[in-house]
Formats: structure tokens, C-alpha cells, sequence
């Protein structure tokens, strides 16, 4: 069985985490690396890990430099074949995600699969804000705006190996850019799991205001020049005017 190499990044995570460690310890799929890298929590973040330790495989809690640092870090750490991330946010909506992602990489020979996410409320998780439906990838499409979500996004370890890990010069963006270097620069075989598979509480730092947004935005441009690529107009600029009414 093909081992799974699972990453969840905390920092005062200690409001939402227990739901994030609970959707993965129920899943059905065995063969799991469980890694959880803290930024040095001063919450009951580390409460909560220290509590669910005998199922977590790897854990560190050190000062980084970063959500996308703290990421890097889980990579390096990673024996798994495929690699997925799972912020402490975020959760599984059901207990078969894993193993559904597993089956459908093997079946396609994929490289990488995303799936399609749902933005909920942060105190009532119930309450979906935004339906993010990913629909299937096609050559060019990140120069018509399309990106994956990232919290649906597995990539095998070789990827990550061959291509590099997250580049710590962006702050917001480092995730659309790592999309775009394997996706649409070196065109890893990907697949795509029709499905909703993970719940993300609204509120993150790139949405978090309308300055935030226009800043990520200036990244995501950012992000195709680092890579030696050119966007059309539509990606430079209406896509920051299209995702300030991202939530309604």
C-alpha cells in the first residue's frame, strides 16, 4: 500500500485544530504519515498535540519563518510517495477522502489531483459560504485565471523533488506560484477528483481585506514573472477586480 505523506502547519491553532486532527485520524485510508509542524505556538496549540501525539508520526515546534517555511520543513521531513497539506483550518468532509485520492493517482499515473473545496463559516461549519468547483484542468488554463485549491492539492514527492518546494520570497502567493511552476511550466500529469473533499473556514490572510487581496494579487503577478512566463491581461488585471466578489 502506497504511503501518504500528510502535512498540517500550526501556529495559536488551538480554536480549530482538534477538528483538523480529527478528520484525518478518521479516515479510512491506513497507510498515513501524519506530520504537524508548529511555529512555537504560545496557545494550547501544543495541548492539543501533545494529546493526539501517539498518532501523530512526526511532529517539531520551533520558531520558522512562515506558513510556507513551516511547509517546506514538513516536506523535507516526508517519506511518503504522495504529499498533501491540511491547514489547521481546514478539514476532511468525510472519512474516505484520502483513500479516494490514493486510488485515483494510481489508476491515472498521476503526478498530481486536486478536488473542488468548500468556504464555510468559522464559527458554524455547516454554513457554506463559497463552493469552489475546480472543473477539469486544460492546457493554458492558469492565462484564463483557473487555479486549483490548494487544500485539495496532492503532488507526488518526486515533484516536489525535481521541481523545488515553495518559494519563501512570496508571502501570500507561494502556493499559486508552486501551482503554476509544476502545473502549467513543467505540466506534471494531473487528475482531477470531482468532488467537495475538504472544508476551509473563511477568513485567510490573502481575502482577509480588500488591501490583502489587491497585495496577493501583485504576487500572483509576481509568481509568472519568477517563472519566466507572461500572463494575458485578463490575469493581470481582471482577476483581482473578479476575486473581490469572491464571497456571496
Amino acid at each position: 500500500m502506497i504511503k501518504l505523506s500528510l502535512i498540517t502547519v500550526t501556529y495559536n491553532s488551538a480554536d480549530t485544530l482538534e477538528d483538523t486532527l480529527q478528520s484525518v485520524f478518521s479516515q479510512t485510508y491506513s497507510n498515513i504519515e501524519y506530520i504537524v509542524v508548529d511555529g512555537g505556538s504560545k496557545d494550547d496549540t501544543l495541548a492539543i498535540i501533545e494529546k493526539y501525539r501517539s498518532k501523530i508520526q512526526k511532529y517539531i515546534s520551533e520558531k520558522d519563518n512562515g506558513l510556507y517555511d513551516a511547509l517546506n520543513k514538513g516536506i523535507a521531513m516526508a517519506e511518503g510517495d504522495i504529499i498533501g497539506i491540511l491547514h489547521s483550518d481546514d478539514f476532511y468532509i468525510h472519512e474516505c477522502v484520502l483513500e479516494k485520492v490514493v486510488t485515483k493517482m494510481q489508476a491515472e499515473k498521476a503526478d498530481g489531483l486536486y478536488a473542488d473545496l468548500y468556504y464555510v463559516d468559522r464559527q458554524n461549519t455547516d454554513r457554506i459560504i463559497r463552493k469552489w468547483k475546480s472543473k477539469t484542468y486544460s492546457s493554458g488554463a492558469f492565462l484564463n485565471s483557473w487555479m486549483p485549491p490548494h487544500p485539495t492539492f496532492f503532488v507526488r514527492k518526486q515533484v516536489y523533488t525535481q521541481f523545488g518546494t515553495f518559494n519563501l520570497k512570496l508571502k501570500s502567493a507561494a502556493d499559486y506560484e508552486l501551482m503554476l511552476r509544476f502545473i502549467h511550466k513543467h505540466h506534471i500529469k494531473l487528475t482531477y477528483l470531482p468532488e467537495f473533499i475538504v472544508k476551509m473556514r473563511v477568513g485567510g490572510k490573502s481575502n482577509s481585506s480588500l488591501k490583502n487581496r489587491w497585495k496577493a494579487n501583485r504576487e500572483d503577478r509576481e509568481a509568472w514573472r519568477m517563472n519566466g512566463l507572461k500572463p494575458r491581461f485578463y490575469t493581470l488585471i481582471l482577476k483581482p477586480l473578479l476575486k473581490l466578489f469572491q464571497f456571496f
